[in-house]
């Protein structure tokens, strides 16, 4: 097996706000705290900014991070998250030049202080310009979606910044095969890393919690937690909601445009986000855990979270039948039709978990992210001869 060795190198990171929800890639760094010190970057531009309400709530919310930035005792040890005041657009040569000068200013100070070597990660396209520019001796794109093909996002400003990111980047690491695919098509070999699951997390006791958006709400309960959008097929929810002679179809997470036929599925609430935390209590009191995606090319790149964690928390789980679900057929059931997902949640609200299934999730066991952070420690790593061999 191999393991980095005691000299603490930096680690910079550009990603999702930490904190405001578990990505893939706060669950690695979450692993690799105790191996680095980690530099942190909140970033943002990803879409394009629109008067609607949806904006100015996220604008609010980063000038408020802006504004106050939150206190190092906030932080985990080894983490400082950087807020940088950044321009909201990225779209044009004029964008793109404004932001650079505005992150080399605020962060290369702060990256000068890690310990050397430092390796940059980024999961967003918006700072390929930083590549070359930024005092870091290794960049790593850890690619976790096609952003090109995300409803509400700007495709072809994060088209651009993709294809000069995977150009310049060192090492390319993708989360699922057919993201593989996508930057080998590129011209660049990348490494597989699957998502993870935290089995602690999803598989403790029942805490009785309550719940009191949902009290009222008529059982059984089928459950989605994750983004609202236009990823999800309405015509699946229909169906089932239709075949359903009692129960609630319960959509929890932000809403993100969502297909404006969703108002009118029968037997579907929605509510909002609920805290990483509260999951596991929603989960264990659920009759069916649902992923009822649309078969597009954003939902073929995707690795969804969600899938080993509903799978973790010992509940019937349906799937919609895509490249990253065909994989685990024995531990969930997978459709590809809304009368197939309206007759397979139907049944496990029947029969509950069989037990065939409950065996194969076993293997789920080599799916913590532990080790995928050793995985990715050493994909991203072995050039920079900071591994070594037990």
């Amino acid at each position: 097996m191999n393991h980095l060795t005691d000299h603490r190198s930096g680690l910079v990171v550009f990603a999702d706000d930490w904190g405001r929800h578990p990505s893939s890639c706060q669950h690695l760094v979450r692993q690799l705290l105790g191996r680095y010190e980690v530099l942190w970057v909140n970033t943002i531009g990803t879409r394009a900014p629109k008067l609607n309400l949806a904006t100015l709530r996220r604008g609010v919310e980063k000038l408020c991070d802006w504004i106050r930035p939150r206190r190092p005792a906030a932080w985990p040890r080894g983490l400082r998250v950087a807020d940088p005041t950044m321009w909201p657009w990225c779209r044009t040569a004029f964008d793109r030049h404004v932001n650079r000068r505005l992150l080399t200013r605020q962060l290369a100070g702060a990256i000068r202080e890690l310990p050397r070597p430092v390796v940059a990660v980024t999961t967003l396209p918006t700072v390929a310009d930083l590549v070359g520019v930024l005092p870091v001796d290794r960049w790593i794109y850890y690619c976790v979606d096609d952003f090109s093909l995300w409803p509400g996002l700007d495709h072809a400003a994060l088209r651009r910044g993709e294809e000069m990111l995977v150009a310049r980047a060192d090492v390319l690491i993708a989360v699922s095969e057919t993201l593989q695919r996508k930057l080998h098509s590129a011209g660049r070999p990348s490494h597989l890393v699957t998502h993870g699951v935290d089995l602690d997390h999803w598989a403790g006791e029942d805490s009785h919690e309550s719940l009191p958006a949902f009290e009222h709400l008529e059982r059984p309960w089928i459950v989605f937690w994750g983004v609202v959008d236009r990823r999800l097929d309405t015509a699946f929810l229909a169906r089932l909601g239709a075949d359903l002679n009692r129960g609630t179809i319960v959509l929890v997470g932000p809403e993100s445009d969502p297909d404006p036929t969703l108002a009118s599925c029968p037997r579907v609430v929605r509510l909002p986000a609920m805290a990483y935390e509260q999951l596991p209590v929603l989960a264990r009191r659920s009759n069916v855990l649902i992923m009822p995606y649309i078969d597009a090319g954003v939902t073929r790149a995707m690795q969804p979270l969600k899938m080993k964690e509903y799978m973790a928390t010992g509940r019937p789980v349906v799937l919609r039948e895509l490249p990253a679900t065909r994989d685990w057929p024995d531990c969930a059931d997978l459709t590809d039709s809304p009368e197939g997902f309206s007759h397979a949640v139907r049944l496990r609200l029947e029969t509950g978990l069989p037990s065939d299934q409950k065996i194969a999730r076993t293997r789920l066991a080599d799916e913590g992210w532990a080790a995928k952070a050793d995985l990715f420690a050493q994909l991203a790593l072995l050039e920079s001869g900071e591994l070594v061999e037990c």
